[in-house]
């Protein structure tokens, strides 16, 4: 049986807010036994969604007042100063306290991170926690990160990103030695700049899986799992592949509709574009984990719907079960003293 776990979720983020976090929230107590679930709003909301789970779910679904909620643009300082009891740090409290083993948030990523790192605060051995998250690749999800949370990186943060990679890529790949490579522009020992090149001697040295340097078109390939950038490279990367998707997405159903006989192709095709569409699908892939903090963080995407939350909860799941920073503490531990901050 699965370790039983809680799982704080602030009902009031994203674009679309209870009316995702709910249902999707309910499906995941009804796929999942052993998972426990706390919604954290605004004491309407909480009304309404105690009506939709009509007493159900026994002590698996709890409710949790917040007065105030965290808006999308809001500043992270406004945030942090002005909203202490938001339905955002409402959900990190819980974690921070023992009520909870995570929590997961749609809304404002830099409220969450800044708050959660308030909070929480980092690891022993972690100088900035990084955002990481799945991307499809040929043979499955490659895990990215940084993903925007650190924009400045020297080569001792690239190696912290890294170990906290392979810790979550090895617990949701189920694998006790992901492959790591570090984003360049080139494979050779000599490309890139003095960060990433000294980063590389560090990963050499660091006992990780490490697979060398990664060119952007290798993160979708199948001989590695934890791609490692600093947060502007990796956002930028990030936001690409969403575009391409979009784009070729676009493209085809153009193509399709051209005229009677490309919509006849596409009838007859529809079961391989359905497919691909599957595959690439971005809500398979959501929730971006805030690692190198004390505690199990997700971010879900601000526009997630149901389905889309409901992966981000299940993510924020496995890693509560797995202990992720507990194992991220312990592989820092045993690291050299050059990667640990002074």
């Amino acid at each position: 049986m699965s370790r039983k776990v809680t799982i704080a979720l602030d009902a009031m983020g994203g674009d679309r807010g209870p009316e995702a976090v709910v249902p999707a929230a309910l499906a995941t107590l009804e796929k999942d036994d052993s998972a426990s679930l706390v919604l954290v709003g605004l004491p309407e909301i909480l009304e309404k969604a105690k009506r939709q789970a009509k007493d159900s779910y026994g002590n698996r679904l709890r409710f949790k007042s917040a007065s105030e909620a965290v808006a999308m643009d809001e500043s992270p300082a406004s945030a942090l100063k002005k909203k202490k009891d938001s339905s955002l740090r409402v959900a990190i409290e819980l974690v921070k306290n023992g009520e909870a083993d995570a929590c997961v948030s749609a809304g404002n990523t830099g409220a969450l991170m800044a708050t959660a790192r308030y909070v929480l605060k980092t690891l022993p051995g972690i100088d900035r926690p990084a955002i990481i998250s799945a991307v499809p690749g040929i043979a499955g999800p490659t895990y990215m990160l940084d993903l925007g949370a650190n924009v400045g990186c020297t080569s001792q943060h690239l190696l912290q990103f890294a170990l906290m990679g392979s810790v979550v890529a090895g617990d949701m790949l189920e694998t006790s030695r992901p492959r790591v490579g570090l984003l360049n522009i080139g494979q050779e020992d000599m490309k890139g700049n003095e960060v990433v090149r000294e980063a590389g001697e560090l990963l050499e040295r660091s006992g990780l899986n490490y697979v060398g340097f990664v060119e952007g078109d290798g993160i979708f390939h199948a001989d590695v799992d934890v791609v490692v950038s600093d947060g502007f490279v990796g956002n930028v990367a990030l936001k690409t592949m969403e575009g391409v998707a979009r784009m070729i997405s676009s493209i085809l159903k153009e193509e399709f509709h051209k005229n009677v006989l490309r919509g006849v192709q596409g009838l007859i095709a529809k079961s391989a574009l359905e497919g691909i569409r599957e595959r690439l699908d971005p809500r398979r892939y959501n929730g971006a984990s805030l690692v190198g903090l004390n505690g199990v963080v997700l971010k879900s995407h601000g526009s997630a719907d149901e389905f889309a939350f409901e992966t981000a909860v299940k993510t924020a799941i496995v890693e509560a079960r797995k202990g992720v920073p507990v194992q991220i503490g312990k592989l820092i531990e045993n690291q050299p003293k050059e990667c640990i901050p002074a």
